[in-house]
């Protein structure tokens, strides 16, 4: 499998959600995305979770349906274009590392199965960057020696 380049930064669904839906962080991840020198790269382990948050805002009404259409359509649309890009994952290594995470740190600090997933993920291909608005996966991330962002200061503004 070849090494994923170190200009990717890796996305959360968090920040893909913010992204694609308008919601407090979107002015936060559009500037954010146009300052990156690459692509944001994006897990097939996130891919299926953005899709489904999606899906899953319709069904609970806090999104209209067109709304949750309209961001897989851009999400579509960014992958086709390589602003947003797959890659590929030995998932057995993600796995591997998500255990070792999760041992290390959900006992303590309340990670949730898929928040460890895209930090082992992001560890795994070697991220240089990982982006995310949800701070307790932030704080896996930092512990797991991932450059975080947006900053603190930025996303909670």
């Amino acid at each position: 499998m070849k090494e994923t380049p170190l200009s990717i930064s890796g996305a959360d669904t968090s920040f893909l959600f913010s992204l694609y839906g308008k919601d407090v962080f979107t002015p936060v991840a559009e500037r954010l995305i146009a300052t990156l020198d690459g692509p944001v790269g994006v897990s097939v382990i996130t891919v299926y979770e953005f899709e489904n948050a999606v899906r899953f805002a319709v069904f609970r009404k806090s999104i209209a349906a067109e709304q949750g259409a309209g961001m897989r359509d851009d999400f579509a649309a960014d992958m086709n274009a390589g602003r947003v890009t797959e890659i590929p994952l030995n998932l057995a290594a993600v796995f591997a590392e998500a255990r070792r995470l999760s041992r290390l740190k959900t006992e303590g600090g309340g990670h949730r199965s898929y928040d460890i997933l895209h930090v082992a993920a992001a560890r795994i291909v070697k991220s240089e960057r990982f982006l995310s608005f949800d701070e307790n996966q932030r704080k896996l991330a930092r512990f797991a020696g991932l450059k975080i962002l947006p900053s603190r200061s930025v996303a909670m503004r």
